[in-house]
């Protein structure tokens, strides 16, 4: 299982704050890390931007974005960034998206939010056409009528993962895309219900085993100390759980709050947690750290402590 950091963005409007995405994804690609993803936030830094910013100080991490959502934006505008982004990244960029959620697209933006997997399905139509190559974008289906030139670039190969958790975006991820990028999934909801459903559509599509990368926050700390992970985790993560589409994949499993996924105590504790996931068949983890203690310092020294104990198991887990 492939080891990935979850990166920013970070909750604050302050001048450093490229500065500080920047130097964590420098950070991850030193320190051997498979990949760095970057969550798009209503409220926050564009995630693609900041790909293309990290892209242009790497030299080998993969970047990908978890995720972009695919109503506000118009599929050829998407493609336009993608593929600059792509440009950037020397062939390193990931375009993670999804149909986020009812109180984002339709309560924040005001935009339609009914038949997702049908918006979906119309939008991979668009990208399926633009990454094939430059020239002419002929696409007219349910919800595109596009007559569209695209010359952004000859480096066109771009993976997709789809953020997939019910049953028919899962069919969907597998059959047209190259995977799924996972928030709130533990380990009984990917065994049992994920990757089957992913596995399958993809084989009966004639494509190679998808990608399944779980979220999963880790804090390394003493034993004595989990609860107050714990506690922490839930105070910070928990926002998407409102979600009534995250709350149907936490039915599927056994977690009932993002604290229940949490991998936290001491270096065996964590790691026997994270390949507990690779057992169930996430094929990557993207590491959310979760630091704990009284104040700034010791704060800092918590999230130093669990990145260097990550980057020793990078980029694999046996």
């Amino acid at each position: 299982m492939r080891v990935g950091l979850m990166i920013g963005p970070e909750r604050h409007r302050y001048h450093t704050k490229v500065q500080r995405l920047v130097e964590d994804a420098c950070w991850a690609d030193r320190a051997g890390f498979a990949s760095a993803w970057i969550p798009q936030i209503p409220d926050e830094f564009d995630a693609m931007t900041a790909v293309a910013l990290m892209g242009h100080q790497t030299n080998r991490i993969e970047l990908g974005t978890a995720v972009v959502p695919t109503q506000p934006r118009h599929p050829v505008a998407l493609l336009q960034q993608a593929l600059s982004t792509q440009l950037v990244c020397e062939g390193r960029f990931t375009l993670g998206l999804g149909p986020s959620h009812h109180w984002i697209i339709s309560d924040m933006l005001g935009l339609d939010y009914g038949r997702p997997v049908a918006q979906v399905r119309s939008l991979l139509d668009v990208l399926d056409a633009g990454f094939a190559g430059p020239g002419m974008l002929e696409v007219d289906n349910e919800h595109y009528t596009i007559h569209n030139p695209l010359e952004v670039t000859d480096k066109t190969a771009t993976p997709v993962l789809l953020a997939a958790l019910g049953p028919l975006m899962l069919r969907l991820a597998g059959e047209r895309t190259d995977g799924t990028i996972l928030w709130l999934a533990d380990e009984k909801s990917i065994g049992e219900y994920i990757a089957p459903r992913i596995v399958s559509a993809a084989q009966s599509a004639g494509r190679e085993a998808p990608r399944i990368v779980a979220g999963v926050p880790v804090c390394l700390c003493a034993n004595s100390e989990i609860e107050a992970a714990k506690e922490r985790t839930d105070r910070i993560l928990s926002e998407a759980e409102i979600s009534p589409n995250y709350q149907r994949l936490l039915d599927r499993g056994n977690a009932t709050s993002v604290s229940d996924i949490l991998a936290a105590g001491d270096e065996t504790a964590v790691l026997d947690r994270l390949r507990s996931f690779a057992d169930a068949g996430a094929t990557d983890v993207s590491i959310r750290v979760v630091p704990i203690g009284n104040g700034r310092d010791e704060l800092l020294a918590s999230s130093r402590r669990t990145r260097d104990f990550l980057a020793d198991l990078a980029p694999e887990i046996p």
